[in-house]
Parts: C-alpha cells; structure tokens; sequence
C-alpha cells in the first residue's frame, strides 16, 4: 500500500510556471506507475499525464503536450509534474494516482488503485 500527498499548488497568472510534486510512503514507489489527474469545478476528472516504474516511458494528454513534463524520483519517492505556460483552463485541482505496473501506464482513472488528497492550481487571465 502506498499513501500519496500532493504539493506545490497555487497562484499563477497565465504563462506563468508551477511545478507539482507528489511523495509517497512506502518502500515500494519504484513498483508503481504514477499519473497525474485534474478535476475543474462542474467538470469530470481528467487524464493529464503518466510514467512507467522506471520513468523511462510517459503519455501526455494532448492538452497539455509540450507544456507539461512528468518526471520521477525513485530514490526520493517522488512524481513531478512541471506546468508551463500555464492557461486559465489548466484551473483544476490535480491529483497524484498510483497503480502497481511492471509496463503499462493507464489513462483511465479508475486503473489507478491510490491517490492523493489534491491540490489546487488556479490560473488567472
């Protein structure tokens, strides 16, 4: 089992940069394949970006290819997610997910088994 926590949320003016980091507990981080997910008021919960185990594969939603970049740590336990030329429509609160996999790297939230309590980043216009 692993347990998630999110940070780095905030304020920014569109253009603007964030990076968010996700640390989890446990020995076995180097186990999961991670995804970042973001849910905007009235609005369903969305795919935004995953990486392998080892970080050497990753898949990007196409809203935000080019502009986000998903890394890891495994030695600190940690997912990034760095947001560049941030929009207003990048509003959300972005969650961290977790899943055991050896390959794949799912889209789809409900192939994500833990996640993390959120946080939120707001663009301005």
């Amino acid at each position: 089992q692993v347990q998630l926590v999110e940070s780095g949320g905030g304020l920014v003016q569109a253009g603007g940069s964030l990076r968010l980091s996700c640390a989890a507990s446990g020995r076995t981080f180097s186990m999961y394949a991670m995804g970042w997910f973001r849910q905007a008021p009235g609005k369903e919960r969305e795919f935004v970006v995953a990486i392998s185990w080892s970080g050497s594969r990753t898949y990007y939603a196409d809203s935000v290819k080019g502009r986000f970049t998903i890394s890891r740590d495994n030695a600190k336990n940690t997912v990034y997610l760095q947001m560049n030329s941030l929009k207003p429509e990048d509003t959300a609160v972005y969650y961290c997910a977790a899943v055991v996999s050896s390959w794949y790297i799912p889209s789809d939230d409900r192939d994500y088994d833990y996640w993390g309590q959120g946080t939120q980043v707001t663009v301005s216009s």
